[in-house]
Order: structure tokens, then C-alpha cells, then sequence
């Protein structure tokens, strides 16, 4: 059976022709008011007290849904997604009867759905508004969050990032998600141990918006995790379990990491945000063991996964925003690594992978920022042309991260290190030029000192780099 059927024709009897007719359709729609009046009946029935206490002694009408009912509010379901639709069961206060679902009924499936036509109903900004606007609706729908089954987790984090992207009422929904710090540990508990991708995406959609939005409740969540001293290990009942963002986040990263490109973006993108507030990259490097997890894991991504020597040039366009954030939260843990032992003991090893995928990020770039000469595509529509503009913004973020980290890379490299990657092949004239090209001329001082270096190991080399980059030969 499909989850979601296809809407039914309003009436198919010959007797309800003349009654379609005569003002049965909802809006523009071929709907039935009076068929779908009758199914948003069948469900204050369900959870009306007198159907509550003759169910009491019986646990499977509960949890179980007629087949008939569920055809029919699945229907509902898909109609929902008709502005006409939406707006007629607000009119007849749908959403009520929904609250009183939720907060009744034990059928995971009828709650699930429910929360589905909500959603729907909600990408419309008036109906967006009534609903946001309803404290008990709110107060119902957060404590769905704490739901065990995922299609209901999912279709409530669906609800809530659609609120969350509407500017109306996105604040009180922040606000809302404030007073309730148990959300906290469901959504932590969400990320750490399940194994469903599609919620896992979507509930980290809702935490990056929670988090882009309002950096105060971000900075509460850091700290819900720091609440318990690192030194002292975790007891092991559940209900002394303390939820820190940072594992959680990575333990969805991996878990969506194979199967959907942007829910892992979504990730690097919270891990991103989290490096903008200095408790955010305490919470990231503070203990060894997730300091050290979060390095390679962005460093594995990098360097064996994203923008490979054998990748067409043009990937870059996909992950490009995955890779900004990557590279951002790298180069935070990098630059904070004073004090970190396990970067501190191994960072030689690190430097030349990093310089070689950084810069053929580069490289790729440059392929991608070509714009074809006489072509179609230079005559697109205004829409194209933002699309184009909008892929540069990311390219020019992309290399500007990219240029910082791979100074301070560059900054770093001992002698000892060049001598022994030029003498291994490791670095080469091309990297070096490369390199160069990208860093001048913002970065002057770094390349003026790694020349010194190469001029040390390689007279010849270095002489072939300056007289490709003369600003270098006039100021040495």
C-alpha cells in the first residue's frame, strides 16, 4: 500500500454530481468539502472520550489504524498540499482536531500523518502564522520531538524547519525550543544512534537553522554538553547519560556521510557554525578524543573523498559549500592547535596531503570561474544569471577559506619538511607556482618566507618561481 495515495475525485457517484456542482468543491479544487467534512469527523471520533474509554481494555485499537481511515486521511495528506485545500481546513479549525490527535492518540501512523498535513498545510505563510501563533498547537508539536517513532520524528522536524524558515515566525519558535532544554537531549540522542538517513538529515537541517538564527540558544546547547567534567567518566545509565553536540554531530556526519551529499553538508555546516564562537572550538578541541575524531574525519573527507586527482574539474561545483565548511573547521582546529598534542605530534604528516587537496581545489576553481565565450549560455534569462552569480559567491567563499588554511599551512613547513617533499615529489614547481598564484598578493609575507626556505634547499627552483612571480624577485 503507498503511503500516500492519490487524492480521490470529489464525488464519483452520480447522485453527488448536481451537489459538486452546487458549491460542494473547495475553492478551485475538485475536492469534496462534504467528503473530506466527513473524514476530519471519523477522526474527532477516534479520539473523542467516549471512543477513548471503550478502547481502554483493548491496547491494539490504540496503536492500530482502520485501513478505510487511513486511505482516506492519507488522501487528506496529499490534498493538503493545495493552497485551497490548506486554507479550508483552517477554516474548519483541522488543526485543533490534529492537536487533539497528537495529544491523545497512540497510533504511531495517525500521529505521523497528522503532523504531515501540518506540514504541508504550513508552507503556506498565513497558515504558517495561525499555526506558530497557537501556543497549545506549539506546545503539542515540540513534545513530538520526544516521539519514539521516526516517520513522526521526521514529518515534526519537517514542520519545524518549514516555521523556522518562515521570518514571521521563526523567533518564537526559537523561543519556544529555549523553554524546552529536553529537546536538547532528544535531538542529541536523534543524531548519536539513529540509523535513519532521511531523519537524520532533516533533523540536522533543523539544528543548522536553530543555530544560524539565534547564536545564543547555540552557545546553551555547547554548554548542556560541558556541564559534566571531561576527566570523569560517563555512568552508565541511560538516565545519567550526558549528550555533548560535538559527538553527536559527527556520529550523524558518518552516518549520512555515504548516502547523501547535502545532509553531510548540513553537518559540516553545524560543525562550520560552531567554530564562530570560541566555546564552540573549545567544545570541538577541548577533549582529545573529539578534537582528534573531528580532525581526521574532515581530513579523510578531503583528502581520499572530495575532489579527487581522477574527479572532472566540474565537481567542484557540487561540493563546493561542503568543502568551505570542511576547510573552515580544519583551519579553526589547525590555527587553535598550540595546545593540542595529538596535531602538535603528528601535523608533519598532515601538511602535504592538505597542500596537495587544497590546491587542486584551486585549480578546479579556476575551471569552473571560465565562462564559455559565444555561447547559449551567455544569453540565459536574468534567473540563470542570479544561479551563475550565486555559484561565484560560493567559489570566491570556497577560495578565500582555502587561501587562509593553506597559508597557514605554508607558514608552518619546516625546512626540513620541503627538503625532504621536493626530494620525494611530493612538492613541486607546479604546487609551488600554484600556489603562489592563489596566495599573492594577500599573502605576500608567507610566500616571501617559504621562498627564503626554498632558496636554502633548491637555488634554481626558487630563481624559476621568481621570475614567474617578479613582485617576489623586486622585493628580495
Amino acid at each position: 500500500m503507498d503511503r500516500n495515495p492519490s487524492p480521490p475525485p470529489s464525488r464519483s457517484e452520480d447522485d453527488d454530481e448536481e451537489e459538486v456542482a452546487g458549491g460542494d468543491c473547495i475553492g478551485s479544487t475538485v475536492y469534496s468539502k462534504h467528503w473530506l467534512f466527513g473524514v476530519l469527523s471519523g477522526l474527532i471520533q477516534i479520539v473523542s472520550p467516549e471512543n477513548a474509554k471503550s478502547s481502554t481494555d483493548d491496547e491494539e485499537q490504540q496503536v492500530e489504524l482502520d485501513e478505510e481511515m487511513e486511505n482516506e486521511i492519507c488522501r487528506v495528506w496529499d490534498m493538503s498540499m493545495d493552497e485551497d485545500v490548506a486554507l479550508f481546513l483552517q477554516e474548519f479549525n483541522a488543526p485543533d482536531i490534529f492537536m487533539g490527535v497528537l495529544a491523545k492518540s497512540k497510533c504511531p501512523r495517525l500521529r505521523e500523518i497528522c503532523v504531515g498535513i501540518l506540514g504541508n498545510m504550513a508552507c503556506f505563510q498565513e497558515i504558517c502564522v495561525s499555526i506558530s501563533s497557537n501556543k497549545n498547537l506549539g506546545q503539542v508539536l515540540l513534545h513530538c520531538l520526544y516521539d519514539s517513532d521516526p516517520p513522526t520524528l521526521l514529518e515534526t522536524s519537517r514542520l519545524l524547519l518549514t516555521c523556522l524558515s518562515q521570518t514571521q515566525v521563526a523567533s518564537a519558535w526559537v523561543e519556544r525550543i529555549r523553554e524546552h532544554p529536553a529537546i536538547y537531549d532528544s535531538i542529541c540522542f536523534i543524531m548519536s544512534s539513529s540509523t535513519n538517513v532521511d531523519l537524520l538529515v532533516k533533523v540536522g537541517e533543523v539544528v543548522d537553522k536553530l543555530f544560524d538564527l539565534d547564536e545564543k540558544l547555540m552557545l546553551e546547547w555547547i554548554r548542556n554538553g560541558a556541564a559534566q567534567p571531561l576527566d570523569q567518566p560517563q555512568e552508565e545509565s541511560e538516565e545519567q547519560r550526558v549528550f555533548r553536540i560535538v559527538p553527536c554531530v559527527l556520529e550523524a556526519a558518518k552516518q549520512v556521510r555515504s548516502e547523501n551529499l547535502e545532509g553531510l553538508d548540513v553537518y559540516m555546516h553545524i560543525l562550520q557554525l560552531l567554530t564562530t564562537v570560541d566555546d564552540g572550538i573549545q567544545a570541538i578541541v577541548q577533549c582529545p578524543d573529539t578534537g582528534k575524531d573531528t580532525w581526521n574525519l574532515l581530513f579523510d573527507l578531503v583528502c581520499h573523498e572530495f575532489c579527487q586527482s581522477d574527479d572532472p574539474p566540474i565537481i567542484l561545483q557540487e561540493q563546493k559549500t561542503v568543502l568551505a565548511s570542511v576547510f573552515s573547521v580544519l583551519s579553526a582546529i589547525y590555527a587553535s592547535q598550540a595546545e593540542q598534542e595529538y596535531l602538535k605530534i603528528e601535523k608533519g604528516k598532515y601538511h602535504l596531503p592538505l597542500i596537495d587537496s587544497l590546491i587542486r581545489v584551486l585549480q578546479n576553481m579556476e575551471h569552473c570561474q571560465k565562462k564559455p565565450e559565444n555561447s547559449a549560455e551567455s544569453n540565459t534569462e536574468d534567473t540563470k544569471k542570479s544561479d551563475l552569480s550565486q555559484d561565484d559567491f560560493h567559489l570566491k567563499i570556497l577560495k578565500d577559506i582555502s587561501c587562509e588554511f593553506l597559508s597557514n599551512i605554508f607558514q608552518a613547513l619546516t625546512k626540513d619538511t620541503v627538503a625532504k617533499a621536493l626530494k620525494e615529489g611530493q612538492l613541486s614547481k607546479q604546487q609551488c607556482s600554484r600556489a603562489f598564484q592563489n596566495l599573492l598578493p594577500f599573502y605576500s609575507p608567507v610566500v616571501e618566507d617559504f621562498l627564503k626556505i626554498l632558496r636554502e634547499i633548491d637555488k634554481t627552483l626558487a630563481g624559476d618561481l621568481e621570475e614567474s612571480f617578479p613582485s617576489l624577485k623586486v622585493q628580495t
